[in-house]
């Protein structure tokens, strides 16, 4: 039996490494041999170790394809763990992995994109995507639709497969949940975001947003999850703009729904995403959002009827839309219901994964 090789060498936690963790326990609960390489300090390796798959440590900067002893070592991985088929999420993986999987014989050599990106048309990835990747994952139509962005000849577009991000509905549903925050005020509106406190989650829009409905006299209270490199700029800003007392950052959440459930609206600053697992799992918990009309939203998103779109950093149409909802509870109530509909015919872990194997398995 060929293994199937999981590389992410990415320290964070984001969505890419939930696909792959879920996925990679997916595949291994069917009995199919998986193999997991990824940072020997990332919460993907804490999680993968404390199960029986097989886990290896490894640490990958930008440069190490240029490494032969590191290309060599990989190789030797590969073929020893009798990898047919690996799935690369990172552009620094794909650099140093792709070729040792070439080395290695690997017949099958996924590139799995989840940003909604245009690949740059460089000499590099000219070669890459010609010589190396035998096939690519996109998990939105908006990702696929990058990737050609900027070269229409890069990649054959009949190779690149699209499957969205699946959720485990009913284990996400059952999870105990505890509130990060409750209302100190019955007629309180709680808002909330969760994502890395990154330049592409654009969370100092959020910040702005804040110091818009405090002018506006909107009594509310904006929940910030998450960690990363802008959090002491944002908490700065918090205090520039002086909604430091509107405005709660929770840090690092492991459970969505102790968040998400803590507030009434969900709200989504990102600049782009390949797929928003967590407007997914907003609309699981039954909330309305409001969020940019860009990359993959509007196929998480359906506008006007499980939440609301607004051009990208308009701050004005979107701070209409979350003071529409709140003065209209029936609406957010309503939108959420249809979120939730919406949310379990399209994400389904099991419709998901069934297309996740047949793919990855029997190569469909």
């Amino acid at each position: 039996m060929k293994t199937i090789c999981f590389f992410n060498s990415t320290q964070a936690w984001g969505g890419g490494e939930k696909w792959h963790f879920e996925t990679c326990m997916h595949l291994h609960g069917l009995g199919h041999s998986v193999l997991v390489i990824a940072h020997l300090k990332s919460e993907l390796y804490k999680r993968v170790s404390e199960t029986t798959i097989h886990c290896l440590g490894i640490n990958v900067s930008n440069l190490s394809f240029l490494n032969p002893f590191k290309i060599n070592t990989v190789a030797g991985i590969l073929k020893s763990n009798n990898v047919g088929t690996i799935i690369m999420n990172l552009s620094r993986d794909l650099k140093l992995a792709g070729l040792a999987s070439k080395r290695a014989g690997v017949r099958r050599i996924i590139y799995r994109r989840g940003s909604a990106i245009p690949i740059k048309d460089s000499f590099l990835n000219r070669y890459y995507f010609k010589n190396i990747v035998t096939e690519v994952l996109a998990n939105s139509f908006a990702t696929k639709s990058t990737i050609l962005a900027n070269n229409a000849h890069l990649f054959p577009e009949d190779s690149i497969k699209v499957i969205y991000n699946g959720i485990e509905i009913h284990r996400f549903l059952s999870q105990q949940k505890r509130l990060v925050y409750e209302k100190k005020d019955a007629d309180e509106t709680v808002l909330s975001n969760l994502g890395r406190l990154e330049f592409q989650k654009n969370q100092k829009f959020l910040i702005h947003l804040a110091a818009e409905l405090k002018r506006r006299q909107v009594k509310f209270k904006l929940l910030i999850g998450g960690d990363g490199r802008l959090k002491d700029d944002l908490q700065n800003l918090t205090e520039k703009l002086q909604v430091q007392n509107e405005v709660v950052f929770t840090g690092f959440i492991k459970n969505a729904p102790d968040l998400i459930y803590s507030s009434d609206i969900f709200v989504l600053s990102s600049l782009w995403e390949g797929f928003g697992y967590v407007l997914a799992e907003a609309a699981l918990c039954k909330k309305p959002i409001v969020a940019f009309d860009c990359s993959s939203n509007p196929e998480v998103i359906v506008s006007g009827s499980t939440g609301l779109l607004s051009p990208v950093d308009d701050l004005t149409a979107f701070a209409d839309n979350v003071e529409y909802l709140i003065a209209h509870p029936n609406k957010r109530k309503a939108m959420g219901s249809a979120g939730f509909a919406f949310a379990n015919e399209q994400f389904d872990s099991e419709r998901i994964q069934e297309k996740l194997v047949n793919y990855l398995v029997h190569g469909q």
